[in-house]
């Protein structure tokens, strides 16, 4: 599987971005898609997950209400639509997943597919 992040960019406290993941090289039928953030200085984290079967998601506590993570019907690209974004949100942003990623909640060493990172920032 090859994932391909983008949809990053600059934008002012209380913007949105909407970044995208799209999926070549196999289907995602059976998968669940993780979007990971990484800031300078501070460890990698889960944002927030979707079951491409199910499309059942979880958010981390800080994006809860502000973000949404969604799935084409086509079921080959993931969506992250970032609504009232804080200059805590600025980070690089991944899409991940792995052959034993089929439901959100994996370890972190089951993700073996990354896209490159996508680069958010919030500053005004």
């Amino acid at each position: 599987v090859q994932l391909q992040a983008s949809g990053g960019g600059s934008v002012q406290p209380g913007g949105s971005l909407r970044l995208s993941c799209a999926a070549s090289g196999d289907s995602l039928d059976y998968y669940a898609i993780t979007w990971f953030r990484q800031a300078p200085g501070k460890e990698r984290e889960g944002v927030s997950c979707i079951s491409i079967p199910d499309g059942r998601t979880t958010y981390v506590d800080s994006v809860k209400g502000r973000f949404t993570i969604s799935r084409d019907v086509a079921k080959t690209t993931v969506y992250l639509q970032m609504n009232s974004l804080k200059p805590e949100d600025t980070a690089v942003y991944y899409c991940a997943t792995g052959t034993w990623v089929v439901e959100c909640g994996a370890k972190m060493q089951d993700y073996i597919y990354w896209g490159r990172g996508t680069q958010v920032t919030v500053s005004s």
